[in-house]
């Protein structure tokens, strides 16, 4: 299981499955890759195509997770803007990190063409908009940024989506879009042909490094070794502290709609507010395009109000886009934001063969790409001109009070075990509905599935004991602290969690007070 059993249904997932069995013995390889995404398959192709024995197991169906739940933007412009990155890590780790962004992109390009993967892909501009309600200053700085670092930007003509006609923005060229189901399913096929076997619906336990080889547990009892493990989950499973306290899980939302073709120009859309809206096109027919218009973000566990997220979204782009028609998805997913702006890719801290891929920051196609390329070379010459600035071993020494604030997570969260429950009992449940339970100090995570059976957990996460919070649109649990995801019956759907919310046995009447 995976987020793919979350409740909503992307755009992407009416397109092309990953066939791949579970893994019912043991296995070997030079490389093995734990998660099946945008990351863990960039990372298994890349290796592969250095001639590599490669492994890649996903606790889900391949390419189901996160990434099925991506807009897809393929940008080198930034969404945490490079005058931010400049500020905090300086001009040299701002370069580094746009060549890193712009490799990522051309490297999509070349593999799409090279493999023959039609996937839409397609070379556009990209549009920084100013909100209307946000300061000038926020483009000329951003833009004045971008020419240190060497950006090719232009101030530019407000775009459509803008309501304000005196309104400015920036365009960036040579930025991309593409179906990323349709590209990881050619790259799936690309890794099969370079040997690399792929395993479906095989959980991932523990990972340890030990006598020259990294064991990985499976949850079936099986083994697999390697002389590199590469963990690729979204949100790292393996360590319970190393990057973890770095970032912080965001819910964000997107719709999808049809749009008469030429109703807007296609290219990468966002702009200035915080959260910010972002919007692409992706084909529908030679008549239509869906549009896809994203936004609304807020700290995962901490809201459960997706419907009126959906409505404002849907509210803003229809109030600028006349010819808007019919609502075709509506869905969620979440980013990590990394406390300095740069992912964590690299070698985990503490070890010397096992690596990781996380901290996508909103921009999780180019950084799975980025991550592909950057642990390829760790793994085949031992380094990387990109290691530095994305060293998951780094120390976070800028934005100390953004930094503190976001670890306060944990505390508030733990606050909660001594707080009354929301309601009075179990019963009083309705299909769809879950809430949180007082017994003793203990918290229930009590729910009704969409079929009215009723589920009794623990509302302790079992990475790290913070308390779980329902998400009444993808009906699920929603750990606020690091970013785990629980189904109604317990089980996981994201990490860093990798046990199930514990049974309830036997509990009697549980009051929402004592």
């Amino acid at each position: 299981m995976n987020v793919a059993e979350e409740h909503t249904v992307s755009l992407w997932m009416d397109g092309p499955s990953v066939e791949a069995p579970l893994l019912d013995h043991a296995e070997r390889a030079d490389v093995i890759v734990i998660g099946g995404g945008i990351a863990g398959l960039s990372v298994a192709y890349e290796v592969a195509a250095r001639g590599r024995s490669v492994v890649v197991v996903d606790s889900g169906a391949i390419a189901t997770g996160m990434t099925a739940r991506t807009t897809a933007h393929l940008a080198s412009a930034f969404d945490d803007f490079y005058a931010e990155v400049i500020e905090t890590r300086g001009l040299a780790a701002a370069r580094i990190l746009y060549q890193s962004l712009a490799a990522s992109i051309d490297r999509a390009e070349t593999i799409q063409r090279e493999e023959g993967i039609a996937c839409d892909f397609a070379r556009l501009d990209g549009f920084l908009m100013q909100a209307p309600d946000t300061p000038d200053s926020r483009l000329d700085e951003e833009r004045a940024a971008c020419l240190q670092v060497g950006i090719p930007v232009e101030a530019c003509d407000a775009p459509p989506l803008q309501r304000d006609i005196a309104a400015r923005a920036l365009r960036f060229p040579r930025q991309a879009r593409f179906h990323p189901l349709k590209y990881l399913a050619g790259l799936a096929g690309a890794i099969r042909r370079r040997g690399g076997r792929l395993y479906a619906d095989t959980r991932v336990l523990g990972v340890e490094e030990r006598d020259g080889e990294v064991v990985v547990r499976t949850e079936p009892g099986h083994e697999l070794r390697a002389r590199d493990v590469v963990i690729a989950t979204n949100v790292p499973i393996n360590d319970r502290m190393a990057v973890h306290t770095k970032q912080a899980p965001y819910r964000t939302y997107a719709i999808a709609a049809v749009l008469p073709r030429g109703s807007l120009a296609d290219a990468l859309y966002w702009d200035t507010r915080d959260p910010y809206h972002y919007v692409r096109l992706q084909p529908l027919s030679e008549e239509d395009d869906a549009v896809i218009i994203g936004g609304e973000d807020h700290k995962s566990g901490e809201a459960d109000d997706g419907a009126r997220r959906f409505a404002g979204l849907e509210a803003w782009a229809r109030e600028r886009l006349p010819a808007l028609g019919r609502i075709t998805h509506r869905w969620s997913g979440q980013v990590m934001e990394p406390a300095d702006f740069a992912g964590f890719i690299g070698r985990n801290p503490g070890n010397r063969h096992v690596y990781l891929v996380t901290g996508d920051s909103g921009q999780g196609i180019t950084n799975g790409i980025v991550g592909g390329l950057l642990v390829a070379d760790l793994i085949v010459s031992g380094e990387s001109p990109w290691s530095e600035v994305y060293d998951p071993a780094r120390k976070i020494t800028q934005r100390i009070g953004d930094y503190i604030k976001e670890n306060l997570t944990p505390i508030k969260s733990f606050a909660e075990y001594l707080t009354a429950g929301e309601i009075a009992a179990a019963q009083d449940l309705t299909p769809g509905e879950g809430r949180l339970l007082r017994k003793g100090l203990k918290k229930i995570a009590a729910c009704r599935d969409l079929d009215g059976a009723l589920h009794l957990r623990s509302a302790s996460c079992t990475h790290m004991g913070c308390v779980v919070h329902w998400n009444s649109l993808e009906q699920c649990w929603d750990c606020p602290c690091h970013g785990s995801q629980f189904a109604p019956d317990g089980s996981v759907l994201h990490g860093p969690a990798v046990a199930p919310l514990a049974r309830i046995e036997a509990p009697g009447r549980l009051e929402a007070a004592e």
